[in-house]
């Protein structure tokens, strides 16, 4: 089980009231809602290894270079945090230290990469896996990982972790009309405005995975603009001709990295704390109660 650790502590801040607090009146919302998320997951899905994947750079200079709007809206918002610091609400950054520090002390992996962002290493993983993953994700851009054949699947939180979308092929072709290999054509073909990709202009979701059933994939759709029989109307022939930049760096932006030079990790799922001591003082300084004696009691189990 790969998590999307970012995507889930987001959820959990906002899901859990700011009312859940430490000893010291510090919020710990964040950090409580992230151990009952993995709590539940452990128990609901039983995963033999577990990796926290981590953003060790959430908007990386390789990717701005091809595509300076990467991201570029983010960074214009900040709070005059720094010119490469993303926006994150201002009691949420002081948890993320205490994320850090549980899941170490808990023996948890926890694995983010120079350079990379978090789905990058959640690929290489995937890429790398011999047994069916699950990653449990809210970022609709993993769904490029889908695979039937090596049981890779999206476990997408529709409500906390409690109520999870499954997401196979089946499920992507039913909503987009694509497998897990064109999902990456499809997204950048339409564009996401959340991650500065402008898209092709005039090319929609549901144009995009016509033009995907028609031509097979990003290659074939481009071929298809110099061929004077392909089935285009004159306006797309025109907005993808006219695109040709953006599409011949966009591949390598909007696709997962597979090949991350990962550290040497355990990845088996702990059944007892490699800290206990620090875990210990680490619950007492948070005041992580309940939330962590649960996820505890799972591992033990």
């Amino acid at each position: 089980m790969l998590l999307d650790t970012a995507s889930l502590y987001f959820r959990a801040y906002f899901g859990v009231p700011d009312s859940v607090k430490a000893p010291d009146g510090t919020p710990v919302n964040a950090v409580r809602g992230l151990l009952e998320f993995i709590d539940r997951l452990v128990r609901d899905h039983h995963p033999d290894r577990l990796v926290a994947c981590m953003d060790a750079d959430w908007r990386p200079q390789w990717r701005v270079e091809l595509i300076p709007s990467y991201k570029a809206h983010r960074v214009a918002e900040a709070h005059e945090t720094g010119p490469d610091e993303e926006v994150v609400p201002d009691t949420l950054s002081p948890q993320v230290p205490v994320i850090e520090a549980v899941l170490d002390a808990l023996g948890i992996a926890r694995v983010g990469v120079a350079g990379y962002e978090a789905d990058d290493v959640i690929g290489t993983f995937s890429a790398l896996a011999e047994g069916p993953v699950d990653i449990v994700t809210g970022d609709r851009d993993l769904y490029q990982l889908v695979d039937d054949a090596r049981g890779v699947r999206v476990l997408y939180p529709l409500k906390g972790v409690g109520t999870l979308q499954l997401t196979d092929e089946a499920v992507l072709r039913e909503k987009y009309g694509v497998d897990g290999r064109g999902y990456a054509d499809l997204a950048l073909l339409r564009g996401d405005p959340s991650d500065g990709l402008p898209g092709v202009p005039g090319i929609g979701e549901k144009t995009a995975a016509k033009l995907l059933a028609e031509f097979g994939d990003l290659a074939g759709i481009m071929a298809a603009v110099d061929d004077p029989k392909a089935a285009l109307t004159p306006s797309q022939r025109k907005r993808l001709d006219e695109s040709r930049p953006y599409v011949a760096v966009a591949p390598t932006v909007v696709k997962v990295a597979g090949d991350v030079p990962l550290p040497d990790v355990d990845t088996a799922l702990p059944r007892a704390p490699r800290d206990p001591e620090v875990l210990e003082a680490l619950a007492a300084r948070w005041g992580l109660g309940g939330s962590l004696q649960r996820l505890l009691t799972t591992l033990n189990s």
